[in-house]
């Protein structure tokens, strides 16, 4: 089995949950994992692969691929796949990489699996697992044909050095397809914000509609930042126009997989478990002592969130030496 790894990066830092899919693909023991790397600059990330298990690193570096656009990392990938005689391509799931997998699955006529959170050697076979029915249960799905593409969906594996060395660096020159050319970017916006993202955060503080109010998500803020964290949202509450989509968290929102998960007047709906039941230590707050949350949280405490959090925000910053 030969592997390759898509690296999305943001700047000059990997992404963690493209590292790791990496460190799993190593872990899996069928021989060397490749990566593939694509953008102006990036050289210099190459190593950094190293320590999450590749042995070599396949780098296109070139301010035309500087731009987050799909099309251009198809032709690398196509490319890299074909020269390398690669059998197996995983992605971390993200809106860039979902749209290279599809495209590249088109130009390759290749089986792609999504939405998966593992996978396994079984019987010298690839097999994948899908959570399927809201989560409940997990399937297995294979591919018929090679090269057998996969996206894991976020959180799935945690981004853990491997321990290995420096990786050989392979230059990957492409002349890119006139239609993937086409497309510009004519400018991007970055939404300010301070801390760590919803998604790499170790500690996420999530509020929903039982705050009560808009205003009410202070609270929820004040305690991230005491600890250090990122807020997130139901998708009742964004819907509501109460905070922005971008933290939103389950089914339909973003996964996370923080160390802590707390949660703050959420009431625990399938759709919202799945985005956030990989966490290591769930902590409800919810006046409602039949809520559904607490049937899978690690620690429930039964009360209002407007007298307990400000209370617990104190504390922790009482313990820090604010």
């Amino acid at each position: 089995m030969s592997v390759l790894v898509f690296l999305e990066h943001h700047g000059d830092e990997l992404q963690k949950g493209s590292l790791g899919v990496l460190a799993k693909a190593a872990s899996l023991g069928q021989g060397d994992v490749s990566a593939v790397l694509a953008g102006g600059g990036v050289t210099a990330l190459a190593a950094e692969a190293g320590s999450y298990g590749a042995a070599t690193v396949y780098v296109a570096d070139d301010a035309s691929f500087e731009p987050p656009l799909p099309q251009p990392r198809v032709d690398v990938l196509a490319k890299v796949i074909r020269d390398g005689g690669f059998d197996t391509v995983l992605f971390a799931n993200s809106v860039l990489a979902a749209d290279i997998a599809s495209g590249l699955a088109a130009r390759l006529d290749a089986g792609l699996n999504w939405d998966l959170a593992d996978i396994a050697v079984e019987s010298d076979a690839l097999v994948g697992k899908r959570p399927a029915l809201q989560d409940t249960v997990f399937v297995d799905v294979g591919w018929r044909s090679t090269p057998r593409l996969a996206i894991f969906r976020a959180g799935s594996f945690d981004a853990t050095p491997t321990g290995g060395g420096a990786p050989k660096v392979e230059t990957v020159t492409v002349d890119l397809e006139p239609y993937s050319a086409a497309a510009k970017v004519v400018g991007q916006e970055h939404e300010e914000a301070s801390g760590p993202s919803v998604e790499d955060a170790d500690i996420v503080v999530a509020g929903g509609r039982g705050l009560g109010a808009p205003e009410s998500f202070a609270l929820a803020e004040n305690l991230a930042r005491a600890l250090g964290g990122a807020v997130g949202a139901t998708r009742a509450v964004v819907d509501a126009g109460w905070y922005p989509y971008s933290a939103q968290i389950g089914q339909t929102g973003k996964m996370v997989s923080p160390k802590l998960y707390v949660a703050l007047g959420i009431s625990g709906a399938i759709q919202h478990k799945v985005g956030m039941q990989n966490s290591s230590v769930i902590v409800a707050i919810n006046k409602d002592a039949n809520a559904p949350i607490f049937e899978f949280s690690d620690l429930g405490v039964v009360g209002d969130v407007h007298e307990i959090v400000p209370k617990l925000t104190e504390l922790v910053n009482q313990r820090k030496g604010a």
